[in-house]
């Protein structure tokens, strides 16, 4: 639209030239600003393009990572990207609505990722319903006509962070789970990771409670399996790290000092916490930032009518004492 405008104006121009008198050089400079117009027109189609990106928060480190990939492939593509996300992966009701609004404000593609797959899948049936591409981030939305899903492996990478643990306690030790919100596709993936890392090396999970993908709510949730299990707990499996850090404040408000904690989503402040020697020994660290750009990378092949696969994996490492300076490293210069 903004092309056709630019060369209407162009047309203007060289009209008003000619009813002013002008002659063969001024039709010339009106050849040549043509071709200037048409350059801008290109420039211009390319920035029209906006993608919607609806994440299942904002606050919280991770989707941060997200979120700042998401915005340096908007950069670098010269298009625009608003990310946006409820205050809590638990308000689902919220994040619907946001998917209903961004769809409805004339995105060229939606890129979500659910807190609840089922209720953001229905909403996001309305864009495949107008052609509008819909692509999924970290968790899989896997609704039909949806156009690619990137993200990790979460039971094998769990799998690797359950592994490690018991590599270091030994498979005599008994072990709990701290899953994430009840229903969440992610969560499910990355319990069963760990009950199959557990399962394999014969190690007795104890337990296996969600703590909301809070804090404070996985502190709760540690302190009401202490209490039910006074002396037995060797390994905690969290959902992600703010999980992870939770169940340390509860060993540490109990006075529990001789329990490996696992987290997940490779966070600076875990990071942090492993190297000062606390009770989070590791995390898995998935690539957020590598995932957000990507996502928004094949949205626009996507809008511009070019091929896409249907799944791209995002690469996991296991994050601990040993590589965990390097990891922060990394994750400083991706921030710039």
């Amino acid at each position: 639209m903004k092309k056709l405008f630019a060369l209407f104006l162009a047309m203007i121009m060289a009209l008003s030239l000619v009813a002013c008198g002008g002659g063969d050089t001024a039709t010339d400079d009106t050849a040549t600003d043509d071709t200037a117009t048409e350059d801008t027109g290109d420039a211009a189609a390319t920035s029209d393009i906006e993608v919607a990106v609806v994440l299942k928060t904002l606050s919280s480190e991770y989707w941060g990572y997200v979120e700042a990939g998401c915005k340096a492939a908007a950069e670098k593509l010269g298009i625009s990207v608003n990310v946006v996300g409820p205050g809590a992966e638990s308000d689902i009701e919220g994040q619907v609505s946001m998917i209903e609004q961004q769809i409805g404000a004339g995105c060229d593609a939606i890129v979500c990722a659910p807190n609840d797959a089922g209720a953001a899948g229905a909403a996001l049936q309305t864009a495949i319903d107008q052609g509008i591409p819909v692509l999924a981030v970290d968790t899989n939305v896997g609704i039909e006509g949806q156009t690619c899903f990137v993200g990790t492996s979460n039971v094998d990478a769990a799998y690797e962070g359950g592994k490690w643990a018991i590599e270091q306690v030994g498979s005599d030790a008994k072990a709990v789970i701290i899953y994430g919100q009840e229903g969440d596709n992610t969560s499910n993936m990355r319990r069963e990771g760990y009950e199959k890392a557990c399962e394999e090396a014969g190690v007795e999970v104890l337990d296996a409670l969600s703590g909301q993908n809070t804090t404070d709510g996985a502190t709760k949730t540690m302190e009401d399996m202490l209490n039910a299990h006074p002396g037995e707990i060797d390994i905690v499996l969290c959902h992600n790290d703010d999980t992870a850090i939770g169940a340390m404040n509860a060993c540490k408000n109990a006075g529990v000092s001789d329990i490996t904690i696992v987290g997940f989503d490779g966070n600076e402040s875990a990071v942090e916490l492993i190297l000062a020697g606390e009770m989070v020994k590791a995390t898995v660290a998935q690539q957020p930032y590598e995932m957000g750009y990507q996502v928004v990378e094949a949205a626009v092949k996507a809008i511009n009518g070019e091929a896409v696969d249907e799944t791209i994996n995002a690469p996991v490492e296991v994050v601990t004492a040993e590589n965990g300076q390097e990891y922060l490293d990394n994750l400083a210069a991706m921030k710039g």
